[in-house]
């Protein structure tokens, strides 16, 4: 059967506008536990384009945007190691009390969640900020924790079936305190409970670290506790009265986080949860990105090759639900520009779009309000490195706007050796063995000639001499730039000028 010509952003706004009420709550977050990874954008830029798509059709709409720093912090990235020592004795406390490694934020979360502000500003997502410590210290989730204190062997029960657990530990609460004395909320156990105050022992070895031992007692309204994770993430969704939010394919597994706010909601608020969507992996070449193992490039390094608009554009343009390799190399960005550029150019009025096109043109809308440059950047590229000059190029190109907004891109991509090999050079003439067909090849270059005439007289000369069209694009690399790639070789000689690439052929 063949699939719907819509754009994943439709189908699912569509529901929206069904089934719930404006304005229509959208709400996601991330624990920030360590630097932003690619993987970590799709938690704002799928809610981002829905908020962009539904007010772009007139109704409102509200983001919050919840960083949960009161999650314990539970491993040192590999890319902090080097802080180790100073953050070890901290495992297992908030990520809110955990001192800031760096020491530029009141906290370790703070510092991350930092980090993710620029980042949305820079990707121009501007939702409502929420810290999930803040939330809890003002009693937000005070009710709905009563709530389940007063139901204790109800939520017990819930969580235990949605997550596919026979039977949880006797000692299990919906609560997790965090010690007066060590700081730790990962290690405690709750003794005893009632609705308004609660006794605790700080006793778990939860392999990463161990409890201190102490034990001591709360009221509930001293807010020092979290919900655990199953009924935290339906209970902020309580809190916003939130319409919609996704997740990751993960969550959305039999048995996963999302079947648990289902069920909380159908069974113990009783009442018609959000509408929940699942998205995709990021993918390394098979592997989810991770900065805190390693795997793929940070958010911010990626940015220093890219526009943002091209980060988002590759996010929405697949379906949803599918995983999403992307392995930015030199060649893939390359094509990436290109894609977008074509994705610029759709006409989502037209009866006659593919499917495909449809998808491209969508994303490329939930992506920018506008193309904010004409030239190709494999031709902004190629000519800075033949002229160096900027005006030179943007003169060159009629789109001095265009090559100025892409030019800290392509200066990246040049000092960070990041061209592919063919797009990384310089005009070097050098004098080859066979100069006399070199030559015979310069006199058939007429002035006026275009980029695909010039590509297509290599063709028809190597064809007139007997020789394989390769063997004679290798010769001219190598007496145009002294190596065996390069870019397009019409686009080249057209770049470098057709009297100054035969002036120079016949020269040597």
């Amino acid at each position: 059967m063949e699939k719907e010509p819509r754009h994943w952003v439709e189908t699912l706004s569509d529901r929206i506008i069904a089934e719930k009420e404006e304005p229509y709550i959208i709400t996601s977050g991330i624990t920030t536990s360590g630097s932003l990874h690619v993987g970590t954008l799709c938690e704002f830029l799928f809610s981002s384009a829905i908020e962009k798509y539904l007010r772009s059709k007139g109704y409102r709409t509200d983001f919050h945007f919840i960083a949960d720093i009161f999650d314990a912090f539970d491993a040192v990235p590999v890319n902090l190691m080097k802080y180790e020592k100073e953050l070890t004795p901290h495992l297992g406390k908030p990520l809110c009390d955990v001192p800031d490694p760096v020491g530029c934020h009141s906290s370790y979360g703070e510092h991350f969640f930092s980090e993710a502000i620029d980042v949305m500003e820079m990707l121009e997502v501007h939702p409502k900020l929420e810290r999930a410590n803040v939330l809890y210290s003002e009693g937000k989730f005070d009710s709905i924790t009563r709530f389940f204190l007063k139901n204790h062997e109800g939520a017990k029960k819930v969580v235990s079936e949605s997550s596919l657990k026979q039977e949880l530990p006797s000692e299990w609460n919906a609560l997790m305190p965090v010690c007066q004395n060590c700081g730790r909320i990962a290690t405690t156990l709750v003794t005893e409970f009632d609705e308004s105050s609660y006794s605790y022992k700080d006793v778990k070895d939860v392999k990463y670290t161990k409890g201190c031992g102490y034990e001591g007692e709360n009221k509930l309204s001293d807010h020092h506790y979290k919900l655990t994770w199953r009924l935290h993430w339906p209970s902020w969704m309580e809190v916003f009265r939130t319409s919609v939010e996704g997740a990751g394919v993960d969550h959305h597994t039999r048995g996963g986080s999302w079947d648990t706010v289902l069920a909380v909601y159908k069974q113990l608020f009783q009442k018609e949860p959000p509408i929940g969507y699942k998205f995709g992996f990021i993918l390394l070449k098979g592997k989810k990105y991770s900065k805190s193992k390693g795997i793929g490039l940070g958010v911010t390094d990626i940015l220093q090759l890219i526009p943002p608009e091209l980060i988002k554009y590759s996010i929405f343009r697949p379906d949803i639900q599918e995983n999403k390799d992307i392995d930015p190399t030199g060649y893939n960005l390359m094509r990436l520009f290109d894609d977008y550029a074509h994705a610029s150019t759709v006409d989502l009025s037209s009866r006659e779009l593919s499917r495909a096109d449809r998808k491209k043109g969508i994303a490329f809308s939930l992506s920018a309000d506008r193309m904010r440059w004409k030239a190709s950047f494999a031709d902004i590229l190629m000519y800075k490195q033949l002229y160096g000059d900027w005006n030179k190029v943007g003169e060159t190109l009629h789109d001095p706007e265009g090559v100025m907004y892409l030019k800290p891109y392509v200066e990246k991509w040049i000092a960070e050796e990041f061209a592919p090999e063919e797009y990384s050079f310089s005009f070097q003439p050098t004098k080859q063995a066979d100069m006399e067909l070199l030559k015979g090849f310069a006199g058939r270059l007429k002035d006026g000639m275009n980029a695909i005439e010039i590509h297509n007289l290599v063709f028809e000369f190597a064809r007139d001499n007997n020789m394989k069209p390769e063997e004679l694009f290798t010769q001219l690399y190598k007496s145009l730039l002294n190596k065996e790639k390069g870019p397009r070789m019409g686009k080249l000689i057209e770049a470098v000028g057709v009297s100054k690439v035969r002036e120079t052929l016949q020269g040597m």
